[in-house]
């Protein structure tokens, strides 16, 4: 029987539970990360050695791997002191291999066989892809780093992003996202993941050219200046403002609360009420919601070393919870009862 064919978009943090999961199940997957980041180890090795940004496809290659857990665990391992400090191997490996091999696409096709990968991992574009963020106040930030860095966007919140100089997107992407039976988007951050990636010229026109079903993981909370208060039908209308009207068919939205502790920690960074939810008053919408809880009860702690540690999320999806979710959306075409997960 043929395989299904899955090809994930976005990057960062959030890929890493789905594809963790996903790979437990017999498809054919592909996941493509956004080539705008560039904070912290990544940033570093961008302005230094010339090399596209290795951070999320390094991620995602060690949630999709059958390495032996030592190599795994050594991919993950970030540098706390000397010059390498805040640096991850994995991030200098990825680099090494662009550099030995002439490109990062070829560079990734050495590290999928190393590595073991189940699956690929492809960039959305090889261009030097440099994120603007326009504010509601109309100043303009460069880099993406500021997404998480600069207090201006929590003080006045993001109008749009669009990219510093037109970026052409990787062949290999978009066959991928046209020959799919799957296309899903997040999880993750909207402008730092998700968004960047259809500003690369091709990836959203493949997106809506593919008559694979195209399904939006909601993130699990709202995050303040990029989505205060925002409901499903908020990312929606975001997202098809940059792919195109009517390209969502399914939502995965979490129902599950965190615990007590967790919540208040989150709610004093990003404020009250962050939880994502759906519209209430929006009775119909053109794409259909699906709803469990795919909520991680592990606690994620700040790794010593990571520049960015108190920029990433620990509220997280659950690996398992996401995998399975995806699977019966992709074995039974998200038929109810759903919320049986």
């Amino acid at each position: 029987m043929k395989r299904k064919k899955i090809v994930t978009i976005g990057g960062g943090t959030g890929q890493v539970p789905l594809l963790s999961g996903l790979k437990e199940y017999p498809y054919e997957i592909t996941t493509i990360v956004t080539m705008a980041d560039d904070g912290g180890s990544t940033g570093k090795l961008r302005d230094e050695l010339g090399v596209l940004p290795p951070g999320d496809a390094m991620k995602c290659l060690v949630a999709l791997s059958d390495a032996p857990d030592m190599l795994r665990t050594l991919m993950n391992y970030r540098f706390e002191e000397g010059g390498l400090k805040g640096h991850s191997l994995g991030n200098l490996f990825i680099s090494a291999l662009e550099k030995v091999n002439g490109s990062f696409s070829s560079g990734m096709q050495e590290a999928v066989r190393i590595l073991r990968v189940r699956g690929n991992v492809l960039p959305s574009s090889e261009a030097d892809m440099r994120l603007q963020i326009v504010l509601k106040n109309g100043e303009t930030l460069i880099g993406e780093t500021h997404l998480d860095e600069h207090n201006d966007i929590t003080k006045y919140g993001i109008e749009h992003i669009k990219l510093s100089k037109p970026a052409r997107a990787h062949k290999a992407s978009v066959e991928a996202i046209v020959n799919a039976d799957y296309v899903i988007i997040g999880p993750g951050d909207l402008y730092g993941s998700h968004l960047p990636n259809f500003l690369v010229k091709g990836i959203a026109q493949a997106v809506k050219k593919t008559s694979a079903k195209r399904v939006f993981i909601a993130p699990l909370t709202n995050k303040k200046g990029h989505s205060e208060n925002f409901t499903i039908d908020s990312y929606v209308t975001i997202l098809e403002r940059y792919i195109g009207k009517g390209c969502i068919d399914y939502v995965l939205l979490n129902n599950k609360v965190p615990k007590k502790n967790i919540l208040e920690r989150y709610e004093k960074k990003e404020g009250k009420n962050s939880l994502v939810k759906r519209d209430q008053a929006i009775q119909k919408t053109s794409y259909k919601i699906l709803v469990g809880d795919f909520l991680s009860q592990q606690i994620h702690n700040q790794k010593k070393g990571d520049a960015l540690a108190s920029t990433r999320a620990f509220i997280r999806h659950d690996a398992t919870k996401i995998g399975k979710a995806v699977s019966y959306l992709v074995e039974y075409g998200g038929k109810d009862p759903f919320d049986i997960i």
